[in-house]
């Protein structure tokens, strides 16, 4: 007994050394953050955080949250960062950067659980936890990290079985944040067939005389009276505000800004034309057309699918920006364990990745800081930005291997 507690414990530390180094790297940005801010004219801090705060203190003062222009979120996130008005203005901060370090650790009970070695598990945990971007933008204070943290979470009670727990998490998740509505119907597949990888179980017709069982009427009745229950509550309080400023805004809204959809060169030539909400709308059937084709598809390999989905969401979405990206990479060290790319091929699709951002950044850095008129030049990025995401997808789906149904059973 005690050569094998002797054993596991140098593994141990290795987690908790990581997650606290992590923790620690994150922290001393928050408080760089802090000098930059007072010190340059360039902040660190990101403006929704100052949105986030404006909120609260308006909830402080027994008022409605979106009296904050711009506040287009759950009321729920503005009661969680009353401490900001009352303790102090840098504890959501302090929060934000705890729930990305706990999504580590949710993704290291994950990949334990399918069956990796705690040192495989901590060495994927660690391109989360050392990756630029989700560290920027935590500490900067941005909320990408609760989402991140709830959609982990559920993930990791679906593959224990503990459904209603899922359940709860789930219906909390999508009410924080939407997009993760397109989950919904790859968990009623996997529930509805159990989880099972037979060909002979996948008939579509089948699947769908099974969604009427008891397990899956249990965990929508629980997803449904968390979400509802939330939304009812905050309609009480804060009426037509809310449902506008939370939900109907993201699905009518039509950005002209700079970012990386397809479409917003579209949105910002029709702008003014009768046809821009209705165009608007078109724009989300790609999306349901290929949100369903991968959800019949990989719903046997719930976090496979579910990183698919959040990537075709977010490519094929209206309004595209570098913090969506991370809805679907904190998935990413979930799918990398069973993905048979050479090390080659990785790369070139990684180079491939940023090489489409950069072609990007580049004009809309002379239309944002120069005045130049580089709106066409942007479109085509943005096109090709999809185009490139398009491509490691498909290489994505080709170089997948599902676990199998005796690998599962090994390790529930």
């Amino acid at each position: 007994m005690a050569h094998i507690a002797g054993s596991y414990l140098p593994k141990l530390l290795n987690v908790w050394v990581l997650h606290t180094l992590a923790f620690v790297i994150r922290l001393c940005l928050v408080g760089y953050g802090i000098y930059q801010d007072k010190t340059m004219r360039v902040k660190y801090t990101d403006i929704d955080y100052h949105v986030f705060t404006d909120a609260s203190r308006f909830v402080a003062q027994g008022e409605s949250p979106y009296r904050r222009s711009t506040y287009r979120y759950t009321p729920l996130l503005a009661w969680m960062l009353l401490p900001n008005i009352y303790l102090s203005p840098h504890f959501g901060k302090l929060l934000f950067i705890l729930c990305d370090v706990l999504s580590s650790v949710q993704l290291y009970c994950i990949l334990c659980h399918r069956g990796l070695s705690q040192d495989a598990a901590c060495r994927f945990c660690a391109l989360w936890l050392l990756n630029p971007l989700p560290i920027g933008v935590s500490t900067r204070g941005n909320a990408e990290a609760l989402l991140s943290l709830l959609v982990l979470s559920t993930l990791y009670f679906m593959e224990l079985n503990k459904r209603y727990t899922a359940a709860f998490l789930y219906g909390l998740s999508v009410h924080m944040k939407i997009y993760p509505v397109t989950y919904a119907l790859p968990i009623a597949f996997y529930i509805s067939t159990q989880g099972e990888l037979e060909s002979q179980k996948r008939d579509f017709f089948r699947i769908l005389q099974r969604f009427f069982n008891k397990d899956l009427l249990l965990f929508a009745t629980v997803a449904g009276a968390v979400f509802f229950g939330l939304n009812l509550t905050f309609y009480y309080m804060y009426g037509w505000d809310f449902l506008n400023e939370t939900y109907f805004y993201h699905i009518t809204r039509r950005d002209i800004r700079h970012n990386f959809s397809p479409y917003f060169y579209m949105m910002y030539l029709t702008a003014e034309s009768e046809w821009s909400m209705v165009l608007g709308l078109v724009s989300f059937l790609p999306q349901v057309g290929l949100l369903l084709l991968t959800s019949l598809a990989f719903y046997t390999d719930l976090p496979f699918c579910c990183f698919l989905n959040t990537a075709i969401f977010v490519s094929f979405n209206k309004v595209c920006t570098s913090q969506y990206f991370l809805w679907y990479l904190c998935l990413l060290p979930l799918v990398l364990p069973r993905l048979r790319l050479s090390i080659k091929r990785g790369v070139v699709l990684l180079m491939l990745w940023f090489a489409g951002q950069g072609l990007w950044l580049l004009p809309a850095y002379y239309l944002e800081f120069e005045g130049q008129n580089t709106f066409v030049f942007i479109w085509l990025a943005g096109l090709l930005f999809l185009f490139i995401n398009t491509i490691i997808l498909v290489q994505i789906i080709s170089h997948y291997v599902p676990g199998t149904v005796q690998q599962r059973k090994k390790h529930e």
